[in-house]
């Protein structure tokens, strides 16, 4: 009875979801809140469902995440269109979200909601301070093994996948696996240069590919750092992704140098008029191709930087995401499989893409073995890091935790100098990790009263805060 139960519900939900998809053409005020009401309804989440409600409640209120949802309605063509809601919404957050859950609470513990994979690290480019390069560029993962990381992972209920390297572009069975595993979704990063008007069309034509191409500002912030003629290149790429209603967007890594460029008005309003519905940051961190610490934002810009992300997300129509400066509203950490986890072209499983030590690789183990290694539960235990959310990160924010998990786990580099994070920065990222804190907490305690005002956050994470401050 139960099961039968179940696939009810299932049908009732993806019915509702493609409710969704004709309710779209005659989208008004009214309807963007019916759809979120859907979602509201049919997902087992508590923490997405307290989201939706606060998105509800700014739609009300005229917000331009109103706007983003016109633009995405109005600017994708039917089958990306029709994947995000199935792939993304229908499989990856509410089926996947009832399958993993059901592994929680028959095996007491909860495969994360999504992983990346790094399927090379060969590129055409040669930026400064790529964490990829020093990787080796022979592809070592196979496209079996990849179609068998993808199944496994789909029998865990992961539906939702971010590829990086290298270049994923260089990998010409990508565009099979995508076409084969059509029921997942795939964030892709990407310099942007091997994508042409024939590729914009077979991404249109799969639906189920988001390419977030990778820039360092304007022209001369980009080239600067990822060569001549680049930039020329990603304009073009821009161009024939949003022709073809394909969804795309950008990533910026911040920087010294390009820290108020990338998060000014006027570079977010520039990524809007191209076309890009979404942007990912991140933090320069010194690791990689001759890893400079001198390259990273100061604790003062990234303070700034949280502002003003703040102020373009209630007054621009664009879904921005922090990898850093968002701890506060993914509840700290995501990496070591709390919600996402890392596989490298050499089928090394990693907790984070920037963090590269590893225990176990693909070839000789499986996701939900290394998922409960000592390695990724030594993680998970410390989660967070501080009581303060603000500051999530083992590697620069609380650098003494990666320390600490690498020498109790026994965990190796993934490559030849990977330890340096923990040797030769160490001094550094001490005092950096001081200073950020220094700047930070008493923004926590008087913002966020220490969390409790905060939505979302898993009622386990909020419990381990409160019982810090005893």
């Amino acid at each position: 009875m139960a099961s039968i139960s179940n696939n009810i519900k299932k049908y009732s939900a993806r019915q509702a979801l493609s409710g969704v998809l004709k309710i779209l053409p005659h989208l008004s005020d009214q309807n963007v809140i019916r759809i979120l009401s859907i979602a509201e309804k049919v997902s087992a989440n508590p923490a997405f469902k307290e989201r939706v409600l606060v998105i509800e409640e700014k739609i009300r209120q005229k917000h331009p995440a109103l706007e983003v949802i016109r633009r995405l309605n109005g600017q994708l063509s039917q089958i990306p269109k029709k994947k995000l809601i199935m792939n993304l919404f229908s499989n990856a957050m509410f089926d996947g979200t009832k399958k993993r859950q059901e592994i929680l609470e028959k095996e007491g513990w909860r495969p994360p909601f999504f992983f990346v994979l790094s399927p090379t690290m060969r590129c055409n480019l040669k930026c400064t301070g790529c964490y990829a390069a020093q990787y080796t560029k022979q592809d070592v993962i196979t496209t079996k093994q990849i179609d068998k990381i993808f199944t496994e992972a789909k029998k865990l209920g992961i539906y939702f996948v971010t590829i990086s390297g290298g270049e994923p572009f260089y990998r010409e069975d990508l565009l099979e696996l995508w076409k084969k595993h059509n029921d997942m979704f795939f964030l892709v990063y990407t310099n942007g240069t091997l994508i042409d008007e024939k590729m914009a069309e077979k991404l249109r034509d799969l639906g189920n590919v988001a390419p977030a191409i990778s820039v360092e500002g304007f022209k001369e912030e980009t080239e600067r750092r990822r060569g001549p003629g680049v930039y020329e290149k990603i304009l073009n790429a821009w161009k024939h992704l949003k022709e073809n209603g394909v969804l795309f967007g950008f990533s910026a890594t911040c920087t010294k140098h390009n820290a108020e460029v990338i998060y000014s008005d006027e570079f977010i309003d520039f990524m809007i008029e191209q076309g890009a519905l979404f942007g990912w940051y991140f933090q320069y961190i010194p690791i990689g191709r001759k890893p400079d610490t001198t390259l990273m934002a100061t604790p003062e810009q990234r303070a700034w930087a949280r502002e003003r992300l703040e102020h373009i997300r209630n007054t621009r129509a664009i879904i921005l995401a922090d990898f850093w400066n968002d701890g506060h509203l993914a509840g700290g950490c995501i990496a070591g499989g709390r919600v996402y986890f890392h596989i490298n072209s050499h089928g090394d499983i990693e907790p984070c893409v920037f963090t590269h030590f590893t225990k176990d690789n693909i070839k000789n183990t499986t996701i939900r073995q290394a998922l409960q290694s000592d390695l990724f539960k030594a993680i998970q235990k410390r989660q967070p890091y501080s009581k303060n959310l603000m500051c999530p990160c083992m590697i620069i924010d609380n650098p003494q935790v990666l320390r600490e998990v690498v020498s109790e786990t026994g965990a190796k580099p993934s490559y030849p100098g990977a330890e340096s994070i923990i040797t030769e920065s160490a001094q550094f990222l001490d005092e950096y990790s001081k200073t950020i804190h220094h700047l930070w907490d008493p923004v926590w305690k008087e913002k966020y009263k220490e969390g409790r005002v905060l939505k979302g956050i898993d009622s386990e994470v909020a419990s381990r805060i409160f019982d810090q401050e005893q």
